[in-house]
């Protein structure tokens, strides 16, 4: 029974951001321990997709601080244990992702055909991978989706089993139409690397 953890790792370094700052970044093989432990899961494989934000000529001090918090966040993904790292690049001209999302969605329906997992953990709040899941679906295998707090696919919690992982003491609110997700509550400063 082959449990897989695809990784929308964009989306996810954008949401550690968000809760952290330039100065400190999620260490990642430790987080992967804690939702471990906390889901009561242990990933066989685990899939990170994401690309590199470009470096402008002219670099701000706030760009150089995000830029170097990105690579050590990324560094430290690399370090993990049973992962694939799938770099994506971005547009020359529009400074936008390419290749991630598709790789993403297409790796979880072509591995779901190929009867290599059962269990699917899909860690996203981009509400594009829902067909991939509802495909996955299709062929008998087990999906659950997990957010972070502050990047929630609102429309996986009405088809799937979600799991939310609450960092913050920040209330949250659902509609009445979901039910209601589980949480898995971090403790975030076991989990932080400061930036030098």
């Amino acid at each position: 029974m082959k449990t897989y953890l695809f990784i929308d790792g964009s989306n996810l370094y954008a949401s550690q951001y968000e809760l952290f700052g330039p100065n400190y970044y999620l260490y990642f093989p430790s987080f992967i321990k804690e939702v471990e432990e906390k889901t009561k899961v242990k990933f066989d494989k685990i899939y990170f997709y994401a690309s590199y934000s470009p470096q402008p000529q002219k670099i701000t001090k706030k760009e150089k601080l995000y830029l170097k918090n990105e690579a050590l966040f990324y560094r430290s993904v690399k370090s993990t244990k049973n992962l694939t790292f799938f770099t994506g690049y971005r547009s020359k001209t529009s400074g936008k992702e390419k290749e991630v999302d598709v790789k993403l969605a297409v790796d979880i329906v072509e591995k779901a055909a190929r009867d290599e997992y059962q269990n699917l953990f899909l860690l996203s709040g981009d509400a594009d991978f829902m067909e991939a899941l509802f495909s996955a679906r299709r062929f008998n295998k087990k999906c659950t989706v997990i957010c972070m707090e502050n990047k929630i696919m609102y429309k996986a919690i009405i088809f799937f089993e979600t799991r939310i992982i609450k960092i913050t003491n920040k209330k949250l609110e659902f509609n009445k139409r979901f039910k209601k997700p589980s949480y898995l509550n971090l403790n975030y400063k076991n989990l932080l690397r400061k930036v030098d």
